[in-house]
């Protein structure tokens, strides 16, 4: 993952949670999916689990909330921090950390499960830094341990390249914002570059904000090819219309 991820999160971290119409209701159903994912697969629990792109909490607080050992990390220190942060003021204990899923700070095999959420690994820009990331998920779990992985429809995405996100609009107490992306895809199809704008009530009108980020269009053909390299196998699908989860799901086993 560059720098540049971690600067875009960095700055967008205060506001992250204004992507969401409601993120209390999001912390909650999605939790309520990956936690039945994760019950399914692996027992009653409670569950070892690392959130390794934890971000403000979406996934890690509802995670925990549901009686999970949740331990956070994230490319960024300020968003990772917000996460333990909403945690506490929830009552919730949830230890954080910011480190690059590159290069996670843990002992081999401490979790049962490992997540990685909300595309986070499509900022990862070559083969090589995906592999080394799949692998390092690998390196957390114990054998047996579940790997789950969301990532956008990109099989559908890279067909039709399309060139920005509908708007989404959520409600605080300082009014409404919008947020929508711009996606300007090059040529090769699998990398897009994001232009991230929000916009916040001021006055009369608006204040813009705009953040700008990479992202590469990993295929569902790719993704498993570098998870069964890294050392996963028994992999699934699990789609959003079978689960109520906004992205497709995958799960996979730590191979012995």
């Amino acid at each position: 993952m560059t720098s540049s991820a971690g600067d875009f999160y960095d700055s967008l971290a205060p506001d992250y949670h204004r992507i969401f119409p409601d993120w209390e209701a999001s912390i909650v159903r999605q939790a309520a999916v990956l936690d039945g994912l994760l019950r399914s697969e692996l027992g009653p629990g409670p569950h070892r689990l690392l959130d390794c792109a934890c971000g403000i909490g979406t996934q890690a607080i509802g995670l925990a909330r549901t009686g999970h050992r949740v331990v956070g990390s994230d490319l960024s220190p300020v968003a990772a921090a917000r996460a333990a942060a909403e945690a506490a003021a929830r009552g919730l204990e949830l230890p954080v950390t910011a480190a690059d899923m590159r290069r996670l700070p843990f002992r081999p095999g401490t979790f049962d499960a490992v997540v990685c959420a909300d595309n986070s690994i499509a900022h990862l820009m070559t083969p090589e830094d995906t592999a080394v990331a799949l692998g390092e998920m690998r390196r957390m779990l114990r054998d047996d341990g579940l790997l789950l992985l969301t990532l956008r429809d990109y099989d559908a995405l890279r067909r039709t390249r399309p060139a920005s996100t509908p708007p989404q609009v959520s409600y605080g107490p300082d009014g409404r914002t919008i947020t929508f992306q711009l996606w300007h895809w090059h040529e090769n199809g699998e990398h897009y570059d994001q232009e991230y704008f929000q916009l916040l009530p001021h006055g009369e009108g608006w204040e813009v904000r705009l953040r700008r980020s990479a992202s590469r269009a990993l295929s569902r053909e790719q993704l498993v090819e570098a998870a069964n390299a890294a050392g996963f196998d028994g992999l699934d699908w699990h789609t959003p219309e079978a689960t109520g989860f906004h992205q497709p799901v995958l799960t996979a086993r730590a191979a012995g």
